[in-house]
């Protein structure tokens, strides 16, 4: 694929249900390739919950190849248990992504639900309502469980945070290397 031609995975982390989203860029344009979730609510084994998420993301990656992963980073919560699984869970996808030497992005989840829909503090309703909006998703092709919204929100958050035109402002070091950077931005 060409530098504006990509596929980006979207994952939303979980124990129970981690949710996944896979778009293709093309230039500008983003197209739905897939949405679902895996389910682990019947594993009881807290490892073996571990190694699916590993063996299902990898599955994922071989079948989409995907040139990135956008993931959404654990929020801070009251039960310390709960945060170590989640963290667990998250690190497990990362690692089945750095293994297929995929670029990894975070994205809390504050900074996924302002990028899609203008509000850091929407629900997950109004996420998942917008993404069908963008992605012209149909009724019926709409996802029953919004951990799979989540996991495409994460891919669409990281496809408008680099292509933005405002994306890569701010990180260069000086001038020269902005412009260096920035061709079409020079008149």
């Amino acid at each position: 694929m060409s530098a504006n031609e990509r596929i980006i995975l979207g994952i939303d982390p979980g124990t129970t249900i981690l949710g996944y989203g896979i778009i293709e860029v093309k230039g500008k344009q983003m197209k739905l390739l897939a949405i679902g979730v895996i389910r682990l609510e019947k594993i009881e084994d807290h490892h073996l919950k571990l190694q699916k998420i590993f063996e299902r993301c990898i599955e994922l990656i071989d079948g989409f190849h995907p040139d990135e992963l956008a993931i959404e980073a654990p929020f801070f919560g009251k039960n310390v248990q709960s945060m170590l699984k989640l963290g667990r869970a998250q690190g497990v996808a990362i690692a089945a992504a750095l293994s297929r030497q995929l670029p990894v992005v975070e994205y809390a989840p504050r900074k996924i639900k302002q990028s899609i829909t203008g509000n850091g503090a929407a629900s997950k309703e109004q996420v998942a309502a917008m993404l069908q909006q963008i992605l012209k998703i149909s009724d019926d092709n709409m996802p029953d469980k919004l951990d799979a919204t989540d996991g495409l929100a994460a891919a669409v958050c990281h496809f408008y945070q680099t292509n933005s035109p405002l994306a890569g402002v701010g990180k260069a070091k000086d001038w020269s290397s902005f412009l260096k950077n920035n061709p079409d931005r020079i008149r």
